[in-house]
């Protein structure tokens, strides 16, 4: 085992953007867990005008689990707006996103965050959304600013899932890194890749996107190519990355699906005395970037504390707080990374995406085909 995490395996998982999404499983029951907490503000944030006209002074946010903002944040934005936000965890993505359909047009919250771009299209096609765009957009980057759903909803955060390959390991077994997607079916790396369940888990969706994004009507070829070069399919990114990888556990295999943050969070979650580097790296090529937007629910009680909220998610105090709580990167042009972030996680230039529209369409299918070329 390459290192040792302080925070337990679920607390790692929550941090690192991992969220089980359960698309095979019943969208039926979803357990809402209400924590309250404070609102946050900022020069570009929302407004004292918002807050007052906001009914009874509370606003609602529907977040996944893996939602985190500081104390410190919320009781800013509290004593600038008079607004309370009370947080209500949805459960992972997937399971957040199935309740709000289900709510749709009678929401149990005022606000959404945590849909990202695999998930966004089956929202907005059962009108979870009121159309609202943050009035501080402008400061996105404008290549995610571009996608706002037709000003349905906002981009507050972006990631990168990526191959991550244990270094010692491979060079242990002395062989090269792989560099693209192409590399992972080669004799030289059988057995040695572990990816997750797209069925159960968001990075493993990802994953599986990002291969029909760069091979079309082949990617099944791909998968059957995966197959017979040993890779192994876990069930969860916990399972895989800290079980199965040993570059994060006890496993045997060098080569994992997870994120471009990895590295990082490597860092900031081991035992003091902390390493100086990363024992991990990222294979850039074939990464899928999965971008997380917010918006005010159509029916919402609060609509104006809502639309509040959502500028509060863009403003520059939130956006400097989001790399060290969620691992991810801010919407937010020029937001400081702090030096970890700078130093260790990988810049991916060219990642792969698939149109929202696209991956409603044809995600059950590619579910269910994946199914039969893994014998799953």
């Amino acid at each position: 085992m390459n290192l040792n995490w302080v925070m337990p395996a679920e607390g790692m998982e929550s941090s690192m953007r991992v969220r089980t999404i359960g698309i095979i499983t019943s969208i039926g029951a979803l357990a809402l867990v209400t924590g309250c907490a404070g609102s946050a503000p900022t020069a570009d944030g929302p407004s004292a005008t918002a807050a007052t006209s906001a009914a009874g002074g509370t606003v609602r946010l529907l977040a996944h689990d893996s939602f985190v903002v500081s104390d410190a944040l919320l009781a800013d934005f509290t004593e600038q707006t008079g607004l309370t936000i009370e947080v209500i965890t949805g459960g992972d993505a997937g399971t957040m996103v199935a309740g709000a359909v289900l709510a749709a047009g009678a929401p149990t919250a005022d606000v959404l965050f945590g849909v990202d771009n695999t998930l966004v299209s089956r929202a907005l096609d059962a009108g979870v959304f009121a159309p609202y765009t943050a009035t501080n957009l402008g400061t996105v980057t404008p290549a995610l600013a571009a996608d706002t759903a037709d000003g349905s909803v906002t981009p507050i955060d972006y990631g990168d899932v990526c191959i991550n390959i244990d270094d010692a390991e491979i060079a242990k077994r002395g062989i090269t890194a792989p560099a693209t997607l192409d590399d992972l079916i080669k004799p030289e790396y059988r057995d040695l890749l572990v990816v997750e369940d797209p069925g159960t888990s968001s990075p493993g969706l990802a994953f599986l996107l990002s291969t029909i994004a760069r091979y079309g009507n082949g990617w099944q070829d791909y998968w059957t190519a995966l197959s017979d070069n040993g890779v192994k399919v876990a069930a969860s990114w916990t399972d895989a990355y800290l079980g199965d990888f040993s570059g994060g556990g006890d496993g045997d295999r060098p080569l994992v699906v997870s994120y471009a943050t990895s590295p990082p969070a490597e860092i900031v979650y081991a035992a003091d005395p902390k390493p100086t580097a990363p024992s991990t790296s990222v294979m850039t090529d074939g990464c899928y970037r999965q971008v997380e937007y917010a918006g005010v629910l159509a029916g919402a009680a609060n609509p104006e504390g809502a639309k509040a909220v959502v500028d509060w998610l863009l403003s520059e105090p939130v956006q400097a707080d989001v790399p060290l709580s969620m691992f991810v990167f801010p919407a937010r042009t020029g937001t400081p990374l702090p030096q970890v972030f700078t130093d260790f996680a990988a810049t991916v230039d060219a990642p792969l995406q698939l149109p929202a529209a696209d991956v409603a369409d044809g995600l059950s299918g590619w579910l269910a085909d994946w199914g039969t070329v893994m014998g799953r």
